[in-house]
């Protein structure tokens, strides 16, 4: 049976996107609608997969339905392809099922050569006409098809223009001169002979068209959107229809809505006597699409009826292309239009409170990540036009900032407290650079990827990041970082985009977008949908403060060791673990245990009536001491003891593999009174904040369990000092105690654990470094390429792991709800925050997802829409 290649846009529908790509299926809708639509074909996305399955061969047949499909468009246009007398013209497009940058531009006046355009010319009585529109093909083709760099015809454009003249006042025999430089040029730069076929013209922009679905531009695109290689592109040939004929003919694009603030207006630009791609191109300053209003009444009067019919078609913003040629309006194209987060939100709830959707598709319209464009400063379009970064690294945190470069942490917080705005640049950040990250306005490392340290904590702090930019060569002593020639040194101004990953010399403006109301609706929305819970990971009372701003419904992690670095207490901690008696150590802890306690009240403060989850010390001690001489010599001279000391329990803690050594709850079993002082300050600020009438639900949860006879011996502390609390206070605080999960053996053994846990959280940052054997502060090195060479579909400390790390998750819910049925269960990985994770925890039963504050809205938007069944795109 022959395989159907080509398809007329008449036989073609709004539900045909897989095979005929998004513009295809776009135009053939419009066509059904009674929409004026030059007649065209497109060869479906199925020829592009076999072509590149034939080794870049046309599959058998699809040049006959080509040629039996352009008789066709001759048959509904009187016109003929090749014709010397009334030639057809066609444009050549590409459309993929999702529209992405760095496939084939588009092709004009396909069909004309010398004969063709002196037919041209006699047919409109304007031989300026068709010399400018065999100009343009050229030029097109030559650029486009045959892979000239563009700069060399425009270099003759400017050359023969000079600086006075536009192109519409060049002449017909200026034009055809040009033309035939541009010829003379393809045969220098390509040694080919520029074709006069027609239909050879035709076929090798068909196989232009196949070439660039696998271009890197477009290839990048789909990994970084994780849109399938599979999809193919599908290719679509039409009439010309042009806005170059003179004063009476245009071209343009246009919205049905605002694509910056959704405000309900037709936004666009059109150009009077000029050809699609000229808007595109900026090669004259279009006017306003209102101006079209004065200039062709008419046309206007029918575009906007049309553009309303479109958008009540779709039910969505249409991004329309058209031409008015002779005062005619014709749609060459409608697809949903690309808009911003504002947008998006704004849009979804005044199409649904105009009654064109209802509240379920308003909630799936948004794609959850565009919510980060509302939360976080931006840097001002305005300032951005004509810079160029520095260098760029993975977007680990968004949101936009500027600051002096500062190399040190210690020195970061210093300038930051005489009010300096601050950028830290590290090679890679550790838990004892926490106090300069906080001091900082942003974070720029080296090394690290999406889920290294400075992510996870900026992220949580919800300060712009940019990690792992790899072109950077930083050096601490000459505190100075080098990238592509440019030398910033301490106190030069820098710029990060952490939504982008891009890094700018100097100081660039910022925006901060303003929260609208209809963002709150939206998420009101959300929430009544959605049936998974929101919590966030928090450790001070400011971020637990805007997390409830964002919806959190309780903390899920706070990470009592960042408290730990505040101020002055990390000498406290670091006077205990220095200790050589437990006398010493508790001595230690007395002074440490003020401070925590007052951190707990904050917390409880802030999330009244909401469940904390408080996790005990989880990283091992040697994190907290200092390694460099003059570092230990002022903490000796601080404590009054030997520097030579510190630096013997500085070598006795040391670690061939601190990720797996002596961490968690090893640290309790050895060292209990550390659990015992954490647990009483829990208790004693949850006792003095329910005396004030504030409901309070403490959660304490035990780090790195392997087995049940650990968390036995961390319950038995927790709940002889909570009884103990309880005596001296004479108020009783419900809680709960649980574990984390982050051991492949704790996910096997989970019917065991849960005789003891009260609950179960997926610490999915370690859970993938334990599964996968991967360091998730080293895997930036290899990661990206494992996912480009298609080893791995994900980063896996970015979205979930469902194969491996996935399986562990579903077998240790099952397990632990099979011992205590009503097992609470949720996650406080980074994975927390990932839409296409939150999904899969959605489906695997767990209570809730935990994620950083300014994620906690995506999360909410992304459980709804799990919950709704949301399956928008293929992967």
């Amino acid at each position: 049976m022959t395989t159907k290649w080509v398809y007329l846009f008449r036989e073609g529908d709004a539900t045909m996107r897989d095979l005929l790509g998004g513009k295809g299926a776009g135009v053939a809708e419009m066509t059904r609608t009674g929409v004026p639509v030059p007649p065209g074909f497109t060869i479906t996305t199925d020829a592009c997969n076999q072509y590149y399955a034939d080794g870049k061969q046309f599959p058998t047949e699809l040049w006959d339905q080509v040629q039996a499909a352009l008789k066709d468009l001759e048959g509904q246009t009187g016109k003929k392809f090749g014709d010397a007398a009334n030639p057809l013209l066609v444009s050549v497009r590409s459309g993929a099922k999702f529209s992405m940058p760095g496939m084939m531009d588009t092709v004009l006046n396909l069909g004309l050569n010398a004969t063709t355009r002196e037919g041209l010319a006699k047919l409109t009585d304007n031989p300026r006409f068709a010399a400018d529109a065999y100009r343009r093909f050229v030029q097109l083709f030559g650029k486009i098809v045959l892979g000239v760099e563009g700069d060399k015809f425009e270099h003759v454009m400017d050359e023969v223009k000079g600086e006075t003249r536009l192109d519409t006042d060049l002449s017909a025999d200026e034009l055809t001169q040009i033309a035939e430089r541009f010829k003379q040029i393809i045969k220098h730069e390509k040694g080919l002979d520029f074709p006069d076929d027609p239909y050879k013209q035709l076929e090798m922009a068909i196989a232009a068209v196949f070439n660039s679905w696998n271009g890197r531009r477009a290839i990048d695109y789909r990994r970084i959107n994780k849109i399938a290689d599979s999809l193919g592109t599908g290719v679509n040939v039409q009439a010309m229809v042009f806005g170059n004929m003179g004063s009476d003919s245009a071209t343009g694009v246009a919205f049905t809505r605002n694509p910056s603030t959704g405000d309900p207006e037709i936004f666009g630009e059109y150009l009077v006597n000029a050809q699609g791609e000229d808007v595109v191109a900026g090669v004259r300053t279009p006017q306003p699409i209102s101006k079209l209003k004065e200039h062709m009444p008419d046309v206007y009067a029918q575009f906007a009826t049309i553009a309303k019919q479109l958008e009540r078609h779709y039910k969505d913003v249409q991004d329309v292309e058209f031409t008015i040629e002779r005062g005619k309006l014709w749609m060459l194209q409608t697809r949903n239009g690309k808009r911003t987060g504002a947008a998006a939100v704004k849009i979804a709830v005044d199409l649904a409170n105009e009654g064109m959707i209802d509240r379920a598709t308003a909630v799936q319209r948004v794609e959850p990540a565009a919510l980060d464009q509302l939360l976080h400063p931006m840097i001002d379009p305005a300032a951005r036009k004509n810079i160029s970064a520095l260098t760029s690294g993975l977007p680990a945190s968004p949101g936009a900032a500027s600051g002096k470069a500062v190399f040190d942490p210690d020195e970061a917080e210093q300038l930051a407290h005489a009010g300096e705005q601050v950028i830290l640049i590290r090679v890679e950040t550790a838990p004892e650079d926490f106090h300069g990250m906080v001091a900082a306005q942003a974070i720029l490392t080296a090394r690290g990827g999406m889920t290294s340290h400075a992510a996870v904590v900026a992220r949580g702090m919800g300060k712009p990041c940019v990690a792992g930019a790899s072109d950077l060569r930083v050096s601490y002593a000459n505190q100075a970082v080098t990238v592509n020639g440019t030398t910033i040194t301490k106190g030069d101004w820098v710029t990060l985009d952490g939504g982008t990953g891009e890094v700018f010399a100097g100081q660039l403006p910022t925006v901060q977008p303003a929260l609208s109301g209809d963002f709150a609706t939206l998420m009101s929305w959300a929430d009544a949908f959605r049936t998974i819970g929101v919590r966030a990971n928090a450790d001070i009372p400011r971020d637990a403060e805007v997390a409830r701003g964002f919806g959190a419904e309780g903390i899920g992690l706070c990470r009592t060791e960042h408290m730990f670095f505040e101020g002055d207490r990390i000498d406290a901690v670091r006077e205990m673990i220095l200790a050589d008696t437990e006398d010493d150590r508790r001595k230690a802890l007395a002074k440490i245990e003020p401070l925590q306690e007052g951190d707990f009240e904050g917390l409880f403060r802030a999330m009244a009536g909401l469940p904390v989850t408080i996790r005990t010390l989880d990283p091992p001690l040697h994190e907290f001491l200092p390694h460099e001489d003059a570092e230990i010599a002022a903490l000796a001279a601080k404590l009054g003891v030997p520097a030579e000391k510190i630096k013997a329990r500085v070598e006795n803690l040391s670690e061939a593999n601190p990720m797996l050594g002596f961490r968690g709850c090893r640290l309790g079993i050895i060292y209990p009174e550390i659990t015992e002082m954490q647990a009483r300050a829990i208790f004693k600020a949850a006792a003095k904040v329910q005396r004030e009438g504030i409901v309070v639900y403490p959660e304490v949860m035990i780090p790195l369990v392997g087995s049940i006879n650990e968390l036995k011996l961390q319950e038995q502390v927790v709940r002889r000092v909570a009884g103990e609390v309880e005596a001296q206070t004479g108020v009783k605080v419900d809680y709960l105690v649980g574990t984390m999960i982050e051991l492949p053996r704790a996910a096997l053994v989970a019917d065991e654990i849960a005789e003891v846990a009260e609950f179960f959280s997926f610490g999915t940052n370690d859970l993938t470094q334990t599964t996968l054997g991967l360091s998730r502060d080293d895997a930036g090195r290899f990661l990206p390429a494992y996912v480009e060479k298609k080893i791995m579909a994900d980063d896996p400390f970015q979205t979930i792991d469902q194969k491996g790390v996935g399986q562990l998750v579903q077998i240790g819910t099952e397990r632990g709800r099979s011992t205590r049925a009503n097992l609470k269960v949720g996650i406080c990985g980074e994975h927390g925050g990932d839409p296409a994770s939150v999904q899969f925890f959605y489906a695997t039963g767990l209570n809730y997802v935990s994620c950083s504050p300014y994620r906690v809205p995506i999360a909410r938007l992304s459980a709804a829409q799990a919950a709704l069944g949301d399956s928008k795109r293929d992967k």
